[in-house]
């Protein structure tokens, strides 16, 4: 089944993300404008309006869910949402990289996945309670009935 991202969902990345008009080093020191958008078009100094960053918020939302539907493990709304959230922070590659996709595909129970979902809570090493805390709502998004 193919899922889009439901307002549930985007409002959640955007709690976590929140809004910047310029340009600024996140935590793991890339440089991110609007709600967490980061990539080559992003320089140094640039400035943009709101519905400049909802524009690309849409982008990058929208690249995660495709990458997130193509890995056809999500079989609720809520595990969409969670998973598409966990993908636009980490990325693609580190998401396909993952043993949280490996447990999740070997239908590993609740603790195991948890466990491996809160593993990422780090920027460039350092432990981030932002993090800790967005692992955490994400995990329980995945398993919300």
């Amino acid at each position: 089944m193919m899922y889009k991202l439901s307002t549930n969902g985007l409002n959640s990345i955007k709690s976590f993300e929140n809004l910047r008009l310029e340009t600024y080093r996140c935590s793991a020191g890339v440089l991110t404008i609007g709600y967490g958008h980061t990539g080559k078009d992003v320089k140094v100094g640039m400035r943009i309006t709101e519905k400049q960053a909802l524009s690309l918020l849409a982008k990058d939302t929208d690249f995660a869910s495709r990458y997130v539907n193509s890995l056809q493990i999500a079989k609720t709304q809520n595990q969409f949402d969670a998973l598409t959230s966990f993908v636009f922070n980490v990325g693609c590659g580190n998401m396909g990289r993952s043993t949280l996709l490996k447990r999740i595909r070997q239908g590993a129970d609740e603790k195991t996945i948890r466990y491996e979902w809160q593993r990422w809570n780090k920027a460039n090493g350092v432990v981030q309670n932002g993090l800790i805390r967005r692992r955490k709502e994400e995990a329980d998004l995945y398993f919300k009935k």
